[in-house]
């Protein structure tokens, strides 16, 4: 067996494993109330989400990925382009890629937040360096903090294959702030 297969091998036992925990625990994509993001830091709210104890992006279902690791300043999506997902041209669309690498680089940027703290994309950059189709199989994008300061934030993220070629690359820029309390 090759690097790339254990590597694809690894990676289909791991969203396996999430699918389970998502339908064991009945999770559905929804939006998570303020109050319990603001008493949570973010990375114990990612990690829920990852244990499908608090509801998934409602985009990740629309453009077929999931959330499969996550770690203080790191987060990991898996996602499988399909035919759905492609231009007019024949190869997956660049809002994919944006989508994914967006999603990986804020929650990233969200592991880095204490309780009460919040950000959001100020800035977005994308590169797609190899065209992906239905036949690629899935492709991770992992997002990784540069620097999270007290009013920005910096990201990078990388979409790559099982055998490690690249597909496209990504960096953020984001404004971190004081979470306001929900109205009463």
């Amino acid at each position: 067996m090759t690097t790339a297969e254990q590597t694809l091998a690894q990676w289909d036992a791991q969203i396996r494993q999430v699918q389970a925990r998502h339908q064991a625990s009945g999770a559905v994509p929804g939006v998570i109330a303020p109050a319990t993001v603001g008493a949570m830091t973010g990375l114990e709210v990612m990690e829920a989400i990852l244990a499908g104890e608090l509801p998934f992006a409602h985009i990740a279902q629309t453009l077929d990925y999931l959330l499969v690791a996550v770690e203080r300043g790191r987060a990991i999506f898996q996602g499988t382009p399909q035919l759905r997902h492609y231009n007019p041209l024949g190869t997956v669309h660049g809002g994919w890629y944006a989508t994914l690498l967006d999603s990986a680089l804020g929650c990233a940027v969200h592991t880095m937040m204490p309780a009460g703290r919040a950000y959001t994309t100020a800035e977005f950059s994308l590169n797609i360096v190899r065209a992906a189709t239905e036949r690629t199989g899935p492709l991770r994008a992992t997002g990784t903090v540069i620097h999270c300061g007290n009013r920005l934030a910096t990201a990078e993220g990388r979409i790559e294959g099982p055998d490690g070629r690249l597909y496209a690359h990504a960096t953020t820029t984001c404004f971190v702030f004081e979470a306001q309390a929900p109205a009463s």
